[in-house]
């Protein structure tokens, strides 16, 4: 386990998400203040939700909390909404659109407690496009509270060793890293990439008390 001694701010991420230059999505449905207000602690957020295999399983097993799952591809979120419409599960949301375009405008700060990214496209040909490489990532600490949890899996080791050096070295998170049962079934993915006998990682950091973002105002 790697972890920093103090909470120290972001501010080792050079770039800055630029908020004013993110589109509306279309047709943007956000959740109402009375939402937070009432789950206020208890709100997760899975990012790339797929087929919503997770996301199920999570609101399942944990009824006190609030889940929103979020998937961009139109076919992935429509069999997603048909398993949470029939699972009628009343403490999760599906919500179809981009997810850095819609936590722009849909999140509060320090409101989310969990936040889920399995299995992201590792984006060979884009390291900038990556999760921890994104200015993006800055904003979405700001979202999570204090002592909050990002989970990160993926079973490619370049990717998760990289992930793993930025949490610890740029972004100064307290960041535990772990071996995925063999018998785990959270995605699709998952399923496919262990019954191959592959490998899966996972990370999970830790926002400390006191992390200052460039966000923290932004609401």
């Amino acid at each position: 386990m790697n972890q920093t001694t103090l909470p120290t701010p972001s501010h080792h991420f050079k770039r800055l998400l630029q908020v004013d230059k993110i589109r509306h999505p279309r047709d943007f449905v956000g959740l109402p203040p009375a939402f937070w207000q009432a789950h206020s602690g208890r709100v997760c957020l899975e990012i790339g939700a797929g087929k919503g295999k997770h996301a199920l399983q999570f609101a399942t097993a944990h009824p006190d909390h609030q889940l929103i799952a979020i998937e961009r591809t139109q076919e992935k979120f429509a069999a997603m909404a048909k398993l949470a419409l029939q699972a009628d599960l009343p403490n999760l949301q599906v919500i179809h659109a981009d997810a850095i375009a819609w936590s722009v405008f849909a999140l509060p700060p320090d409101s989310l407690s969990k936040v889920f990214i399995l299995y992201p496209n590792p984006e060979p040909h884009n390291p900038n496009q990556r999760w921890l490489n994104m200015p993006f990532f800055e904003f979405l600490l700001s979202r999570v509270q204090a002592d909050g949890h990002i989970v990160l899996a993926s079973n490619v080791a370049p990717y998760i060793n990289e992930a793993e050096d930025k949490a610890v070295n740029v972004w100064q998170l307290p960041t535990t890293r772990q071996l995925v049962p063999t018998d785990s079934q959270r995605t699709h993915f998952e399923i496919k990439y262990l019954a191959r006998g592959q490998t899966c990682w996972q990370l999970e950091m830790v926002k400390p008390t006191g992390y200052v973002t460039r966000f923290d105002e932004v609401v």
